[in-house]
């Protein structure tokens, strides 16, 4: 079982003060944050590709690979790279290029993105929605394939017997396939033999076992094993040294930050009923006391079959130190408490 942190970078107004924190200031704490994950050992840091004012990371590579050499073993990867609206060659030369620096642990997480600013942005029609991503998967994994790649597609001229440098240290180097949820993301993702990295933000995670299960199919089908495929959850979440403290620390900036997006898209109002709610045990926020916020992460391994749990955190704009603070419990104090009774079950569940 994998623990790990995931963040879009915000830099929306602190909701108490109503400072405005620096596109600058805020990636350079995002480093500090990767590098202290990777000394409590989590596993993974994602950092989440956007176009818009109020996140700071358009090119997660370069954030990801300022941190590669202050860290050791903490795998880096996109959460997501909205392969939709990029350039499938760019995008693998980037993240073989932090391949090599950080000695063979960066990964792609490849998706569509629930933001479309990068579409005008980069010249791209959103009638191609679909298309530009099949097209471009396509592609990328044909350059992680081969060095040398034939390959023609519709939306981008032809590629005829030409090499794609770096080359990465991993062979091949790990894409995954980010999905909110729908049948058809999981069915190509499983067809693919590629791991899934389920949105799980709303809603009860067990509503999720039967798509888990739905690509675990699509995978046997392929020919590949489902043992061998992990399958991620990403989820919002804090840490803190009671469920209490953590809830009233976490709300404010939650509750901004979803009503901006529930205006943008047309969401009811956000409350602290719903917050309350989605905290529960069968709810989707996983915001607590270390040993509240690992029972529900164990009980997602159970009952949903997640093997990689991505803590997003923050959601809007906190103080840094209480990020920090939240990112060492989730290593210091969380991931143990999840391996060993994992560890254990698993022992007794070799088949799930």
């Amino acid at each position: 079982m994998e623990i790990g942190i995931s963040t879009f970078v915000d830099t929306s107004p602190d909701i108490h003060t109503g400072e405005l924190i620096s596109h600058a200031q805020r990636l350079r704490e995002v480093v500090e944050e990767i590098v202290l994950a990777d000394r409590v050992g989590l596993d993974v840091y994602g950092v989440g590709e956007h176009h818009r004012e109020d996140y700071a990371a358009s090119n997660p590579a370069v954030v990801l690979a300022a941190a590669a050499p202050l860290t050791k073993r903490i795998r880096l990867t996109s959460a997501v790279t909205v392969l939709s609206s990029a350039d499938p060659v760019r995008v693998f030369q980037d993240f073989a290029t932090l391949d090599g620096l950080s000695e063979g642990r960066a990964e792609i997480m490849a998706g569509r993105g629930s933001f479309i600013e990068s579409f005008p942005l980069f010249g791209f029609d959103l009638q191609d929605y679909e298309e530009l991503f099949e097209e471009n998967l396509e592609l990328l994994l044909a350059i992680r394939g081969s060095e040398k790649v034939n390959w023609r597609g519709g939306h981008r001229p032809a590629i005829k017997n030409l090499g794609v440098y770096p080359r990465p240290v991993q062979n091949p180097l790990p894409v995954w396939i980010g999905s909110g949820g729908t049948t058809e993301s999981v069915i190509r993702a499983g067809t693919a033999g590629l791991p899934l990295a389920l949105a799980i933000i709303g809603g009860s995670p067990a509503h999720f076992a039967p798509l888990v299960q739905l690509y675990k199919k699509a995978v046997a089908l392929a020919g590949y094993d489902p043992k061998q495929l992990p399958v991620a959850s990403h989820s919002h979440g804090f840490v803190w040294d009671s469920d209490e403290e953590a809830a009233d620390l976490f709300f404010p900036s939650t509750q901004d930050r979803m009503n901006v997006l529930g205006a943008e898209r047309g969401w009811g109002r956000y409350t602290r009923t719903n917050f309350d709610a989605a905290r529960s045990f069968d709810g989707a926020l996983y915001v607590g006391s270390p040993e509240t916020v690992a029972q529900k992460i164990i009980h997602l391994r159970k009952q949903v079959g997640i093997t990689r749990f991505l803590m997003h955190v923050p959601l809007g704009t906190m103080p840094h130190d209480e990020v920090m603070k939240a990112i060492e419990l989730l290593g210091t104090k969380v991931a143990p408490i999840v391996r060993e009774e994992v560890a254990k079950w698993e022992a007794d569940h070799p088949s799930v």
